[in-house]
């Protein structure tokens, strides 16, 4: 992954490879029957997406009950997953709109683990970020062929902006919590083994253009 600015993150570089190495585990459950317990090739009904659920629900007595969210446990998909929202803020090109924006974007993330749905987070990153693409082609996987994932949500605690006035990308440093992500097989079965939490100190760099900022590259920092 291409690095900015090294001399203000002088260990992103060599902690990057500990980020390429949870998401190979991440990439790793679309990689065949022996990791995930089944191939990615195996057909079989998706029961448990939100779209039956929804169905199942519109026949009982209770339709408002079909709006309710409810996260991703063993026994299907998360449903009614409120869609982020981004912040007027967040359209600014000042500090504070960087760090709104970013706030933003670990939320469309989360939202992407808990859906499988990338586009949201695609199209607020760069195509630069190969991080980015790779981390959501995986999650996009793990969504195919009736799999999903629990777990896997993001909290950024603490953003701080390096801002310069002058800088093209602009930088951060972000606390990024991570849940533990736990890998489910179309017939209800555990995949690969559990993804632990993470606790990660990263640096963000984004680009203002065209009246909205993008994801230009992420890197862990230790």
């Amino acid at each position: 992954m291409p690095c900015h600015s090294p001399a203000s993150f002088p260990s992103l570089r060599a902690r990057t490879v500990i980020w390429s190495a949870a998401l190979v585990l991440l990439l790793s459950a679309c990689q065949g029957g022996s990791v995930l317990g089944g191939s990615p090739s195996v057909t079989g009904s998706t029961t448990a997406s939100p779209t039956s659920s929804v169905t199942a629900s519109a026949a009982s007595p209770s339709p408002t009950a079909s709006l309710v969210y409810k996260p991703a446990d063993a026994k299907g998909k998360a449903q009614n997953v409120p869609v982020p929202v981004m912040p007027e803020l967040a359209k600014e090109n000042s500090k504070a709109g960087l760090e709104a924006f970013i706030g933003y974007w670990f939320q469309q993330l989360s939202y992407a683990y808990e859906t499988g749905d990338v586009s949201k987070t695609k199209e607020s990153s760069s195509n630069s970020c190969r991080l980015c693409a790779d981390l959501l082609s995986g999650v996009a996987t793990n969504y195919t062929e009736g799999r999903w994932l629990i777990g896997g949500l993001y909290q950024t605690p603490v953003i701080e902006v390096l801002w310069e006035t002058s800088s093209t990308p602009q930088r951060a440093k972000v606390q990024v919590l991570q849940q533990q992500i736990v890998y489910m097989n179309p017939d209800g079965s555990t995949g690969r083994e559990n993804t632990a939490a993470t606790n990660d100190a990263a640096a963000f760099f984004g680009i203002y253009k065209d009246g909205s900022w993008s994801t230009t590259d992420l890197g862990v920092l230790r």
